[in-house]
């Protein structure tokens, strides 16, 4: 099976960032077939950093729309048959390309696969580690017994291992047909494609070696700018309408609640138990009572919450 890849890599006032993204693009040991950077309307000095990289690059500029358009620009503009991302602040791993190209021609019927990465936390040192705990890669290889794919994205990531956006390797009309990203989303707009994917496309492969490092914390991340409650629960509102529609609710529920309780702990972490007891009481109905008790104690004090949380962490 003879597949071409073009690498996605939205751009703004990324000029620290970008020649790192673009080198471990170019250090892959499968190359990829193209390599577009779209910059969307940066005022810094990306247009200057990406100047050396021309002749390996397709440079293309808009106005400032957001990563969802720029994704999209190029995605539009690309002649692979295959897109994989990478955000312009985080890289690649060597292997990245080869290890998903070679899982698809293992199993030709995939449309999507993604795998495991490295998070670096630019605020505490660039301390690094593998997304995936040793307790977490351990169920993932107990449930899949051998086996390279997940029968449905939702049982990726029930399991973590839904990969991050530079971990995917996605076939371009897979993601014309889903309708691309939203524009304007300015929080999961990532998870939201991969779900509205997931409600046509069954199986997704898994590469569980880290085949990127995504870099946490970076000034102006979008993680940090658009933590609000409101823009949670319009993607989930969203999503169980769409799940619904698609016959797929009791896939996505388990989703839901892992999300809602992820972004609860956020909440918490950051000392904001009105939003993580307003999140908790509109979706009470995905918590069995149990769940719903000891998370509204812990909002109630998120002090002795946060204390057992990093307790369980240790064991």
């Amino acid at each position: 099976m003879t597949m071409t890849i073009s690498v996605v890599i939205p751009a703004y006032n990324a000029s620290s960032y970008l020649p790192r993204a673009i080198d471990s693009v170019l250090a892959q040991v499968r190359p990829a077939d193209e390599i577009l950077v779209v910059d969307d309307g940066s005022t810094d000095d990306t247009q200057k950093a990406i100047a050396p990289y021309l002749d390996h690059v397709r440079y293309i500029r808009q106005d400032n729309a957001g990563a969802s358009v720029a994704r999209n620009t190029g995605i539009t503009a690309a002649t692979g048959d295959w897109i994989a991302f990478l955000d312009a602040d985080d890289e690649l791993l060597p292997k990245h390309l080869q290890l998903l190209s070679d899982l698809v021609a293992r199993h030709p019927d995939l449309v999507w696969c993604t795998g495991n990465f490295i998070r670096c936390h630019c605020d505490r040192g660039h301390e690094q580690h593998e997304d995936l705990t040793p307790p977490r890669l351990a169920e993932i290889t107990n449930f899949l017994q051998g086996r390279e794919v997940f029968e449905s994205y939702f049982s990726a990531h029930v399991r973590y291992a839904a990969g991050c956006t530079d971990t995917m390797l996605i076939r371009r009309d897979v993601l014309l047909e889903a309708g691309l990203f939203e524009p304007g989303r300015k929080r999961i707009n990532d998870m939201d494609l991969w779900f509205r994917i997931a409600y046509r496309h069954g199986p997704i492969g898994f590469v569980p070696e880290p085949i990127a490092i995504y870099h946490v914390d970076v000034p102006e991340s979008t993680i940090k700018l658009h933590r609000d409650p409101e823009g949670l629960c319009d993607f989930i509102d969203r999503h169980l309408d769409l799940a619904a529609k698609y016959n797929k609710l009791d896939d996505f529920k388990p989703c839901a609640k892992k999300m809602i309780g992820w972004w609860i702990k956020e909440f918490l972490e950051a000392k904001q138990s009105r939003n993580a007891k307003e999140l908790l009481c509109k979706y009470r109905s995905l918590f069995t009572k149990y769940n719903f008790v000891t998370t509204y104690i812990h909002s109630l004090c998120p002090a002795v919450g946060n204390a057992y949380e990093r307790m369980k962490r240790r064991f």
